[in-house]
């Protein structure tokens, strides 16, 4: 697929912006509530990592900038000058705080998916009124409600292979993939799954994670990208 001069500038523009807010990831990880613990609840044998010690990591706040930039970066140059980008920009810094997250804990805090939800839903439709489009709103809420089910689906058949947080990060993911295509939809959630085993499997392998317990966060909001990058291509290849 040939890339024109409109693309490439979206893309600049994408990457700049979610770069520069990239950059305050260590700021928002840092600004997570800790769990309340219950009451009777044991001291954990392994304690998690304080949000607020993730969020001072050395270097968290280039890394962060650069994965945002390239992510966002990645997804103008498909789609161009074009509204549906918005929530796409505006939830990549927010998918990165959460995969750092994800990555250090095997926790997706609903203090940080929570608001995300509203700020999906509010841009896509946004999105939809300066498109004149009511199909991006549609395709959204579609979006949402099948990966959420789905995921829940997987959560419910077998719970110790998928932490609920990865359930209530899957609505967000498939709002906002939604509203580009179905195709993209489709893509993304099968690239979760895809690059989630091979890496997993590679990981423990190298004995990076734990097989029985690893974060799948992170390879989910990859394979959201890699679904708005490929889903387009997917849907002009089935005639959609």
């Amino acid at each position: 697929m040939a890339i024109d001069a409109g693309q490439w500038q979206a893309g600049l523009a994408a990457l700049v912006v979610a770069a520069a807010l990239g950059a305050l990831v260590p700021r928002l990880v840092a600004a997570v509530p800790e769990p309340e613990p219950a009451p009777d609840d044991e001291p954990p044998e392994n304690p998690k990592r304080l949000y607020a010690e993730i969020g001072a990591s050395p270097g968290l706040a280039w890394k962060a900038a650069v994965a945002s930039g390239v992510a966002a970066g990645l997804m103008g140059l498909v789609l161009g000058w074009d509204w549906r980008l918005l929530p796409l920009v505006a939830l990549t810094p927010v998918g990165v705080a959460l995969a750092v997250i994800d990555w250090q804990t095997t926790l997706l805090p609903t203090r940080l998916i929570a608001p995300s939800y509203v700020l999906t839903g509010v841009l896509v439709l946004l999105a939809a009124v300066l498109m004149q489009d009511r199909d991006v709103a549609i395709r959204g809420l579609v979006g949402w409600l099948a990966a959420f089910a789905f995921f829940l689906l997987l959560w419910f058949i077998y719970p110790r292979g998928m932490g609920y947080g990865d359930v209530r990060l899957s609505g967000v993911l498939g709002m906002v993939l939604g509203q580009v295509g179905y195709a993209t939809l489709l893509v993304g959630i099968y690239a979760a799954f895809v690059i989630g085993g091979v890496g997993g499997l590679l990981l423990s392998v190298l004995r990076i994670v734990d097989r029985k317990r690893f974060p799948f966060g992170p390879f989910m909001l990859v394979g959201a990208v890699i679904g708005v990058v490929a889903g387009p291509g997917v849907a002009e290849s089935l005639g959609w």
